[in-house]
C-alpha cells in the first residue's frame, strides 16, 4: 500500500452510454475522511443502495478504509461489480494480496476426460455481456479468453473478472476452460483462475513438451496450496510451424493433457500463407495432429471458423474436419453451435450400420464364436471398433438411446464417450 500521505488513482471496467452488463470504477485514495462513494446507474431507482452496500462491502474486503469511488453502473452483476471494483483499487495500489470474492453460487460439475468437446464457444475476457447467458446455447464447452480478445493493459482485469465468473456464473453442462496468456504471463493468469476450479486450461502458442510441462508444475502447485483435490485437465493450441514438428512430443507430454487443437490463424501467419476455406495451405499439419492426438489416444480438436455470416461454408468445414478425425472446433458466434454439432454427429444411416455390426459382434460373443458376421459379410475386428465408437458417439449425443455400458471393443483403442 503506497504511504497514505501520496494519493493515488486506479481505474477499471468499461465506460460509455453503449456499455451493456458492466460498469466503470474509479478509486482515489486519500489519507482520511472514510469512504465517499458516487453512484450513477440506470438502475438506481431499484438496486442502487444494493451496489452502493456492495461497493462498501467490497472495499472493506480489500482493507480500503478511505478513498473516493466513483461508480458509472450500465446494469452489472454482483460479480462484475467486484471485480471491476477490486481491480480499479489494485491499480491504485492498495487492497495489495487481499481478494473479494463472490460466494460460489455455480453448481461444481467435475468434467470426464473424454467427455464430448463438439463445440468451445469463445467468450472475451473482459466483456460480461456475453458469459451471463452463454450456457444457454448448449455448448459442449465455454472458454474464458484471456490470450487474443483482451488488450494487453487489460489482462489484470480480465483475469479478475474470469475468476469471478467461474465462481459465481452458471453455464449450465458446459466444461469450463480457461485460455491463458503464453507464457511467462500466463502463470499469473492460472495463480488467478485456478482456485475457482475450472475443468480445462487452454495452453496457447505450445511449441515444445515442456511449456505444458510447465504449466502442469504451476497447475499442481496452485491447487495443493489451496488444498484442491481435483482434476484439472489441460489442452495444447499448436499454433506454428515448430508446433507441428513437434507435435507428437507435445501430445505424449503429460496424462493431465487431453486434447489439442491447431490455431490457423497463427499457423499459416507463421508460414506467410493465406487461410482459405478449403484448407489446402493448413491440410499437412492439420492430419499430422489429428495422427499424433489419436496415437497418444488424447482428443483432436479442429481450429474456429471465423466468418459468423458463411454457416454453409462452416458446415462444410466441419464435415471435412470430421472426416479427417477431428472431434470438434472453436466457436466464435452462438449461431455456430448447432451448425458444428450437426456436422459432427454420425448420420442415421451410418448409425444404424453401426448397431447392426455391433449386435451381430456380441451375439458373436455370448456364442463364443471368434468369428462376427452380418449377413453373408464377415466383419473383422476394426470395422466393429469403428461401429462401437460411432455407436458410442451418437448415444453421447443423444442420438440413440442409452444404456448402462456398450461392448468393449474387441481390440485396444480410445473409447467412450469420445466426439
Amino acid at each position: 500500500m503506497p504511504p497514505a500521505s501520496v494519493p493515488s488513482h486506479g481505474e477499471a471496467g468499461s465506460p460509455g452510454k453503449d456499455v451493456r452488463s458492466d460498469l466503470h470504477v474509479a478509486v482515489d485514495s486519500r489519507s482520511a475522511g472514510g469512504i465517499e462513494i458516487q453512484l450513477e446507474s440506470r438502475v438506481a431507482p431499484y438496486y442502487g443502495k444494493a451496489i452502493h452496500d456492495q461497493a462498501k462491502e467490497v472495499l472493506g474486503a480489500l482493507g480500503v478504509e478511505h478513498a473516493r469511488v466513483s461508480i458509472h453502473d450500465q446494469g452489472a452483476l454482483p460479480f462484475v461489480i467486484a471485480a471491476r471494483i477490486e481491480a480499479a483499487v489494485h491499480r491504485a495500489g492498495l487492497g495489495e494480496g487481499r481478494k473479494a470474492l463472490p460466494r460460489r453460487t455455480a453448481p461444481l460439475q467435475p468434467s470426464a476426460r473424454d467427455r464430448l468437446r463438439r463445440s468451445r464457444l469463445y467468450l472475451p475476457g473482459t466483456e460480461p455481456k456475453y458469459f451471463i447467458n452463454a450456457g444457454l446455447h448448449g455448448p459442449d464447452a465455454i472458454i474464458l479468453d484471456l490470450e487474443d480478445s483482451v488488450h494487453p493493459a487489460e489482462k489484470d482485469a480480465a483475469r479478475v473478472l474470469a475468476r469471478n465468473a467461474l465462481l459465481a456464473v452458471d453455464f449450465g453442462a458446459a466444461e469450463r476452460m480457461v485460455r491463458i496468456n503464453q507464457l511467462p504471463l500466463g502463470l499469473a493468469d492460472l495463480e488467478e483462475v485456478l482456485p475457482a476450479q475450472p475443468n480445462l486450461i487452454l495452453i496457447p502458442k505450445v511449441e515444445h513438451p515442456q511449456q505444458v510441462l510447465e504449466v502442469e508444475r504451476r497447475t499442481d502447485a496452485v491447487l495443493s496450496a489451496h488444498g484442491l483435490d481435483r482434476d484439472v485437465w489441460l489442452m495444447a493450441i499448436v499454433e506454428t510451424a515448430q508446433g507441428i514438428e513437434n507435435v507428437f512430443a507435445i501430445a505424449t507430454a503429460t496424462s493431465r493433457l487431453v486434447g489439442m487443437t491447431i490455431g490457423l490463424e497463427d499457423y499459416t501467419a507463421d508460414l506467410g500463407v493465406v487461410r482459405t476455406v478449403e484448407g489446402h495451405e493448413s491440410l499437412y499439419a492439420r492430419t499430422r495432429l489429428v495422427n499424433a492426438a489419436h496415437a497418444a489416444r488424447i482428443q483432436a480438436i479442429d481450429s474456429v471458423f471465423s466468418d459468423v455470416a458463411d454457416m454453409e461454408g462452416l458446415r462444410r468445414t466441419a464435415e471435412r474436419s470430421r472426416t479427417l478425425g477431428f472431434e470438434g472446433m472453436g466457436c466464435i458466434h452462438p449461431l455456430q453451435i448447432a451448425v458444428i454439432h450437426e456436422a459432427y454427429a454420425p448420420a442415421p444411416a451410418e448409425i444404424e450400420k453401426a448397431l447392426k455390426i455391433v449386435a451381430a459382434y456380441e451375439d458373436a460373443r455370448q456364442l463364443g464364436l471368434g468369428v462376427v458376421s452380418l449377413g453373408s459379410k464377415m466383419i473383422d475386428p476394426p470395422v466393429v471398433q469403428r461401429a462401437l465408437v460411432i455407436v458410442n458417439r451418437a448415444r453421447a449425443m443423444g442420438l440413440i438411446a442409452d444404456r448402462a455400458e456398450t461392448a468393449s471393443t474387441p481390440a485396444a483403442g480410445r473409447q467412450g464417450t469420445k466426439e
